[in-house]
């Protein structure tokens, strides 16, 4: 069938950092480009979530003068870092037994979904066209090459019919298209194996975060105070971190991460978080505050090692799509700018010399990005090889000590193969929420402003809708029902037995559920364009 289509010099799929980075530095380097983004959140910023504490040394090669009106207003003045023992107890870790990278000095704490928003405005003051509510839902490709994308259908209801409102599919051709999903984009993902991208990189890893913003009394305040924590509530079979950051106007962020290596299926982290922020260390300062959203994603964790190949003819892959998060730093936004920054460079040195594949990877290994994740490539291996502890230790030795040594650590066992089976574990009882400090998933589910048209096909798509109940209930007590911080995935007792229910209007866009799902079971795709979260300021 003959689509409406629109061409373009330049496409990027997704607005955050990588993405509007990219359209701002092909502007600046070429200013006639005719550049489109498109955004599948309502509003740039809607599906933007992140910590944050951000570096802007790539704010500072792209926009010099961002200090006169980027949101980025809180600078670090104080790290802390705990390891809890328990749920009472806590060890102060000596600044000199932490990897260097982790020292925020000249780092600010910020709303990385306001900082998105203002990369956004600057965009399209240099000209850029920014379309949001407009999923990509496929590659196009002509001549072996990719050549644009296809946007989603809008107004079709869950049988397949076309609703009052029906919008067809538009292409959007390009001669150059780069994709900036985010972590595990389902077009990234395709175009990884239809390229063969990932053919000499190591197995790819993840975690998932889950932060909350809350307002707390402001003799609890203390802006620029960072406070990181390992140990407790995760256990030996599971790793990961915990956060608080305080932010101007009384607002502190609180959040934890849980690499999806875990072991235990009936883990959920959801409920780890929540019990987490009954520590003393956390709960001293939000005590009497004010939760005022929440949310998770996933984040792309491999690092150099797992980092695949970022150019194909026709286009790239960047920031967390591809993976170039710094897991030494804990930080991601400015290695997923400069990544966008270095794609404009390599396209611009494409059009000049009529090349169908941009050259990103010369650019990168003349990078400061480079030098950065290869000095930590090894960070993420050590923790899982050997645990929290032991790794930690090798890794503060390795970053501020001998510098990267000559050898990689490689991690083979990909996070969905991970899970023991449910006979080797018992139910995990959680304390059950306080509504002051802890919560459950269906209040923190309205702070996030998920919302979906209700009448539309499930994005979530089961390749065989017997394994949940077949297989995985009986192997892994369907995890499903655990990991997912949405309650997307619920088991329902019928009279023909046990059902898995999706509630895919919950969907928190994280894409938990497309990873760590034992049988690989599981498609996330997007659902109808501007559905899914609103974060405000996360």
């Amino acid at each position: 069938m003959e689509r409406e289509y629109m061409e373009f010099d330049v496409v990027i799929v997704g607005a955050g950092p990588a993405g509007l980075c990219a359209a701002c530095k092909l502007k600046q380097l070429s200013p006639d480009l005719n550049i489109c983004v498109v955004e599948k959140g309502a509003e740039v910023g809607a599906h933007i979530l992140s910590g944050a504490v951000f570096e802007p040394i790539a704010l500072n090669e792209l926009f010099p003068d961002w200090q006169q009106e980027a949101p980025v207003h809180t600078p670090v003045t104080e790290d802390k870092t705990y390891y809890f023992l328990n749920h009472l107890n806590a060890l102060t870790i000596s600044p000199w037994l932490i990897p260097n990278t982790m020292n925020n000095e000249g780092n600010f704490i910020i709303s990385l979904a306001n900082l998105c928003r203002w990369l956004a405005k600057k965009a399209e003051d240099l000209g850029v066209e920014i379309y949001t509510g407009f999923c990509a839902q496929e590659c196009l490709y002509q001549s072996g090459q990719i050549a644009g994308i296809v946007t989603g259908e809008m107004g079709v209801d869950k049988e397949g019919n076309h609703k009052i409102n029906y919008v067809e599919a538009m292409e959007l051709r390009a001669n150059y298209t780069i994709f900036a999903e985010g972590s595990h984009g389902h077009l990234g993902k395709q175009l990884i194996a239809h390229f063969a991208l990932n053919k000499h990189s190591e197995t790819q890893h993840y975690a998932l975060g889950i932060k909350e913003l809350w307002q707390i009394p402001p003799e609890q305040h203390q802006a620029g105070l960072v406070i990181h924590g390992t140990g407790w509530p995760l256990n030996s079979g599971s790793s990961g971190g915990s956060f608080l950051y305080h932010l101007e106007d009384n607002h502190v962020a609180v959040g934890l991460i849980v690499d999806l290596n875990y072991k235990n299926p009936y883990l959920s982290p959801f409920d780890e978080f929540q019990q987490c922020k009954h520590h003393p260390i956390f709960k001293q300062y939000l005590e009497g505050g004010t939760r005022v959203a929440y949310g998770a994603r996933a984040i792309t964790k491999g690092g150099l090692n797992a980092l695949p190949k970022q150019q194909f003819p026709g286009g790239l892959l960047i920031g967390c799509d591809a993976g170039t998060l710094n897991f030494a730093k804990i930080k991601g936004s400015h290695t997923a700018m400069k990544s966008g920054m270095l794609a404009a460079e390599a396209i611009i040195n494409a059009l000049n010399n009529k090349s169908t594949t941009p050259d990103y990877d010369a650019l990168f290994k003349q990078s400061w990005l480079f030098e950065e994740l290869n000095q930590s490539r090894n960070v993420g291996a050590y923790l899982h090889r050997f645990g929290t502890l032991l790794g930690g230790a090798i890794s503060t030795a390795e970053q501020n000590i001998f510098g990267p040594l000559p050898f990689n650590i490689k991690d083979k066992t990909s996070d969905h193969l991970s899970l023991d089976l449910a006979s080797h574990h018992h139910p995990i009882s959680y304390p059950k929420p306080d509504g002051k400090i802890s919560f459950d998933k269906p209040s923190s589910l309205y702070l996030s402003g998920t919302l979906h048209e209700e009448d539309q096909p499930c994005h979530l798509h089961l390749a065989d809708d017997t394994i949940p109940i077949t297989s995985n209930l009986e192997k892994y007590a369907e995890p499903s029902q655990y990991y997912c911080p949405a309650g997307v995935y619920e088991l329902l007792d019928t009279d023909n037995g046990k059902v898995l229910q999706i509630n895919s209007a919950n969907c928190l866009h994280c894409k938990t559920c497309d990873i760590k799902d034992p049988a690989q079971n599981i498609t996330w795709q997007p659902p109808e364009g501007s559905g899914g979260p609103n974060y405000p300021n996360m």
